[in-house]
C-alpha cells in the first residue's frame, strides 16, 4: 500500500528542511536534534498531575516521570521506555505521548530515563529497565497503582526494552506483568529483512540509522544476537505476559515486529497486533498530525484498560 498522504507530506517537509543525517552525527547532536524535532509536534495535553521522583535502584538512581491522570485508585500502572535507538531520546522527547497514554487510558504512566549508550552501552539499559520495573512494583501503593495492573511498554528502542524486560522478569521468577505494550519494536538485529530492504531510506528511520544505533549500542556484532538485545531470538517465548504489538507497514522494522508477535503467538501468548496500512516508524508520537496514530492510541488505552478484565 502506498504511503499515508499526510505521512509522505511530513517526510515531504523533512527532507526539504535538510539537515545532517544521523549516522553522520554525534550521538549529542543528534540528541539535540530530537529535542528540535519534539518541538514540532505541538503542545502536549494537561494531565491531572505530573511529578518528577528519583527511583532508586540497588545499582543506581534513575529520574523518572510520574504521569497520573484524573480519578480515584488504584489505576493500571504503564512503565514506560522512550525510543532512540537506546543512543538518543529521553522523557522529555517523548513527554507529550505519556501524557496522551495516560489520558486516554485512565493509567498511570511512569517514564522512565534509562541510561543511553555509548556512554552506558548494553547491558546498562536493559539493567535500568528491570530495575525500574521492579521499583514501580514495589512502590505500586505510593504511585496510585495497582500492583496485578502493572504492564511495560515503549516504541522502537523503547519496545525492544519492555519486551526484555517481560522476558527477564520471566527468566528471574518476577515481577508478573498484566502486559506489554509493544510500539514498533527492534526485536531483532538482521538488517537484511524485506522492510530493511524496501524502506531503506526516506521513510523516516533509515537504515543507515539503525546500523548507528546498533554500533553504539552493542559494539560487539556476535553479542546481538543474544535474547536480550534480541528477544525475536530467544530460545522460548512461553510464560510471557500478554502483548499488544503496533507496526507501521512503510518502517524498517516493520517485518521483525510482526515476526515477534507471530512468535508470541505460536508461544501460546494472547496476543493483540495491528499492522498499520501506509505508516511510518514514530507514528504514534506525531498522534497528533496523523489520524493513525490516534487510532493508535485507542488500541492502547483499550488495552490497558482491559488489564483489569483478564
Amino acid at each position: 500500500m502506498p504511503l499515508d498522504p499526510i505521512a509522505k507530506r511530513l517526510l515531504e517537509l523533512a527532507a526539504a528542511a535538510g539537515g545532517t543525517p544521523m549516522h553522520l552525527q554525534t550521538p549529542g547532536e543528534a540528541r539535540a536534534a530530537m529535542l528540535v524535532q519534539t518541538a514540532a509536534l505541538g503542545p502536549a495535553e494537561q494531565v491531572a498531575k505530573v511529578e518528577d521522583l528519583t527511583a532508586t535502584c540497588s545499582h543506581c538512581e534513575l529520574p523518572v516521570r510520574v504521569y497520573t491522570p484524573a480519578g480515584t485508585g488504584p489505576l493500571a500502572g504503564l512503565v514506560y521506555f522512550h525510543g532512540g535507538g537506546w543512543v538518543i531520546g529521553s522523557i522529555d522527547t517523548h513527554d507529550g505521548l505519556c501524557r496522551s497514554i495516560a489520558n486516554a487510558a485512565g493509567c498511570v504512566v511512569i517514564s522512565v530515563e534509562y541510561r543511553l549508550a555509548p556512554e552506558h552501552p548494553y547491558p546498562a539499559a536493559v539493567d535500568d529497565a528491570y530495575a525500574a520495573t521492579c521499583w514501580v512494583v514495589e512502590n505500586a501503593a505510593t504511585l496510585n497503582v495497582d500492583p496485578a495492573r502493572i504492564a511495560v511498554g515503549g516504541d522502537s528502542a523503547g519496545g525492544n526494552l519492555a519486551a526484555v524486560t517481560a522476558l527477564v522478569a520471566r527468566d528471574r521468577g518476577g515481577p508478573k506483568l498484566a502486559l506489554q505494550i509493544l510500539l514498533y519494536p527492534i526485536a531483532d538485529n538482521d538488517l537484511n529483512t524485506s522492510s530493511y530492504r524496501d524502506f531503506a531510506e526516506g521513510h523516516l528511520l533509515t537504515r543507515d540509522a539503525m546500523a548507528w544505533f546498533f554500533d553504539h549500542y552493542v559494539a560487539e556484532h556476535a553479542a546481538r544476537g543474544q535474547p536480550y538485545v534480541s528477544p525475536l531470538r530467544a530460545e522460548s517465548h512461553r510464560g510471557l505476559p500478554p502483548a499488544l504489538i503496533i507496526t507501521a507497514e512503510c518502517d524498517p522494522l516493520c517485518d521483525e515486529g510482526n515476526a515477534y508477535a507471530r512468535r508470541l503467538e505460536a508461544a501460546g501468548v494472547p496476543v493483540k497486533w495491528s499492522c498499520y496500512a501506509g505508516m511510518i516508524h514514530g507514528f504514534i508520537r506525531r498522534h497528533k498530525l496523523l489520524p493513525a496514530g490516534r487510532q493508535a492510541l485507542g488500541e492502547i488505552a483499550a488495552a490497558m484498560k482491559a488489564t483489569g478484565r483478564r
